[in-house]
């Protein structure tokens, strides 16, 4: 039964890994589409986002049949409701990546704008977080979880002072003011997604050390 129910874990993290992988793929390709204006690329990402639904059901699914039938308990019912949590992050991450691709499709169709800095600078963090909140619960690392946790502050900032930047850039470019607010949305999504990547980190931290991170005074009976 032990032995079972370890495997049934065992192929649940492979799962679960697999729905990463799909997501953290959108998400390049769908920033990738707006900095290259390419609206094929674009349409890719909404397209794939069907496929990270369907796997974020089938991960559900393997968890709810776990907890059914083995009624697992401590360190395993922890990492079984973590990874409820998680699947639902990652589809989360995913809708934003379909949401940037179609901003991407409809910027490609006007004239080109300049793009502020922290667009690219919010990127390159958005994506440092997810690959180490994947990698945080391959490895169980609490330490590389809690990093996230603090990397999402810097992405908080940068969104912030969007909208200074994008008022400046109005005043000099009237013409161009749709696709301004279309960066301020980009900068949105990708701040709604990395506050999902520290959900992922706070339950990777959970299951490590049995700590709600969002409330470190607490811990599970």
């Amino acid at each position: 039964m032990i032995r079972h129910l370890q495997r049934e874990i065992d192929k649940l993290k492979k799962s679960i890994l697999s729905v990463g992988t799909l997501v953290e793929e959108n998400l390049r390709d769908g920033v990738k589409a707006l900095s290259d204006r390419n609206s094929v690329l674009a349409e890719k990402v909404i397209e794939g986002d069907n496929l990270i639904d369907q796997f974020e059901i089938e991960v559900e699914e393997e968890c709810l049949k776990i907890l059914a039938l083995h009624q697992p308990v401590a360190i395993d019912l922890r990492f079984i409701v973590s990874i409820l949590k998680i699947n639902n992050d990652l589809e989360r991450i995913g809708d934003l990546a379909s949401n940037i691709a179609e901003r991407a499709i409809s910027l490609s169709k006007k004239p080109p704008v300049t793009v502020p800095k922290a667009i690219p600078l919010m990127v390159a963090a958005v994506q440092s977080m997810l690959k180490n909140s994947l990698d945080a619960l391959v490895a169980m690392d609490a330490r590389l979880a809690d990093s996230v946790c603090k990397a999402d502050n810097e992405v908080d900032q940068l969104h912030s002072g969007m909208y200074q930047k994008v008022q400046a850039l109005i005043r000099t470019d009237p013409e161009n003011i749709e696709s301004y607010f279309q960066l301020i949305s980009v900068s949105r999504y990708l701040e709604r997604a990395a506050d999902h990547m520290t959900n992922i980190a706070e339950d990777v931290i959970y299951m490590v050390e049995g700590k709600i991170h969002r409330h470190p005074g607490l811990k599970p009976e």
